[in-house]
């Protein structure tokens, strides 16, 4: 009998899985898909040579993640690439916005009537950013924080909405970048804590970056793969679970699904009925002849790119996709452009690029054309560089994905209370009624990204109840 079976070769699956192998427990892993990803895969998806990422490829989280850090991943191929600029804001008069490696840099950006204002606003939490990390992503309610004093500050900045801190900006250009932070997560701008994910991202831009892994996506979960195995652990692929009894036996099951997928394959019945799932996005990755022809040309050195004309654009952009059912006319974009530090990742002098949008959950139209009339805002003539392009919207997300219920490629809103307290109100997340079943995806905290700390969390609790039942 095997010590714990894992569900799903996502990063938190796999992350569950090492976390147990490296305990000495016998684990063995099993994904639907013919390859481990998840959210963190890399394919051909346009034309032979451009190597794309179906879903995250930039990784703020994943570089700063205590779980990966703690992990030799490195040694089995994960490389880390840092553009000039972790993100650029490109705004339609020229110029933009940036967020830097360096906060003097990015204070800069903003203009001299909130430079100093983003300067104090950070400043108390950089130097302390390992310690802070470490308490908001580590086990919700049962772990005693590092610093309390530290994250009941962090907690008086970002718990209130994002609006309530973007008052302390005088200019547009700081409220607007900052508003495409929180938008990230698909979050209201004015929902519970949304300025705490704002935050979040800015920190971790000052404290390593918003890096992407060389070759794509994907090597991380390779890497993640390629330890595994070397721990004892096995993964099987083309497999998937219907029901409990189509896995070995085991003393732990432990899932990477969705929680109404844990409830159907478990048996658990309405367990999860009150969980909400959130808009859904619609993306197109492009294989490019040559590189987007932003107009800003911060914005032709930074990985990541946001658009969106200001502050109430983003924020009209995102309550047409969670509130009024609507896609909007002018969608708020994050744009990915790994090439700009990456060349292997398409033939020579060519480029891949990603684009999405925000839409209602479930949305089966076409967003293209507005995508690409967004991007000709801030990059005149791009259509002319597109070789290739590949759509996906919420039902090809959750094709190739069953997390991404509806096209929610965050496992389930990133508002209201769930942005902290999800699957469900509790403070023993990672549990189900059925005691040997667990859940590691992340609709449990802290929440999506690639960063793996769902799984590792999990992980804690599984080796506990392993250890009581030896």
């Amino acid at each position: 009998m095997l010590d714990a079976v894992v569900v799903g070769a996502g990063p938190n699956g796999l992350t569950a899985a090492v976390e147990l192998a490296r305990r000495g427990f016998s684990v063995a892993v099993f994904e639907a898909k013919g390859t481990v990803g998840g959210g963190a895969r890399t394919e051909e998806l346009t034309l032979p040579g451009f190597r794309h990422d179906p879903c995250s490829a930039a990784h703020p989280l994943g570089i700063n993640s205590p779980a990966f850090r703690a992990l030799p991943l490195e040694r089995y191929g994960l490389e880390w690439l840092q553009p000039q600029l972790p993100m650029a804001h490109p705004f339609p008069g020229g110029g933009a916005a940036v967020l830097a490696r360096s906060v003097a840099e990015t204070a800069a950006s903003f203009g001299p009537r909130d430079a100093g204002t983003y300067r104090r606003l950070v400043a108390p939490f950089t130097a302390h950013w390992d310690t802070l990390v470490r308490d908001f992503m580590a086990l919700p309610l049962t772990a005693l924080p590092r610093d309390p004093v530290l994250l009941a500050r962090f907690g008086l900045v970002g718990l209130p909405p994002s609006t309530w801190l973007t008052r302390r900006f005088r200019d547009e250009r700081a409220r607007t970048l900052f508003a495409g932070l929180v938008a990230h997560v698909m979050a209201p701008l004015g929902g519970f804590a949304t300025g705490a994910v704002g935050l979040v991202f800015a920190l971790a831009a000052h404290a390593r970056g918003w890096p992407v892994a060389r070759g794509g996506s994907q090597s991380i979960s390779d890497a993640l793969t390629a330890y595994l195995i070397d721990l004892g652990g096995i993964v099987h692929t083309d497999y998937e679970v219907k029901r409990l009894d189509d896995l070995p036996p085991a003393r732990a099951y432990v899932f990477d699904t969705s929680p109404t997928a844990l409830a159907r394959i478990a048996g658990l019945g309405h367990s999860y009925d009150g969980y909400r799932y959130g808009p859904g996005v619609f993306k197109v990755d492009y294989a490019l002849d040559g590189p987007v022809p932003w107009t800003a040309p911060e914005a032709r050195v930074a990985g990541t790119v946001q658009i969106g004309a200001d502050s109430a654009e983003i924020g009209t952009a995102l309550r047409a996709a969670s509130r009024e059912g609507l896609a909007p006319e002018r969608p708020f974009l994050i744009t990915v452009q790994p090439s700009v530090v990456d060349p292997s990742r398409a033939p020579e002098g060519k480029q891949v690029f990603w684009a999405y949008g925000h839409v209602p959950h479930g949305w089966d139209g076409d967003l293209t054309d507005a995508v690409e009339r967004q991007l000709e805002r801030f990059a005149p003539g791009f259509r002319d560089r597109v070789l290739a392009r590949a759509t996906a919207g919420p039902p090809q997300l959750a094709a190739r994905n069953a997390n991404y219920v509806g096209g929610d490629i965050a496992c389930g809103a990133v508002s209201g209370l769930q942005l902290l307290l999800r699957p469900r109100l509790t403070a023993f997340p990672y549990r189900t009624r059925h005691p040997a079943v667990f859940l590691c995806s992340s609709a449990t905290p802290p929440g999506p990204g690639v960063h793996g700390m769902s799984g590792h969390n999990a992980a804690k609790a599984v080796w506990k109840h392993l250890r009581r039942t030896t």
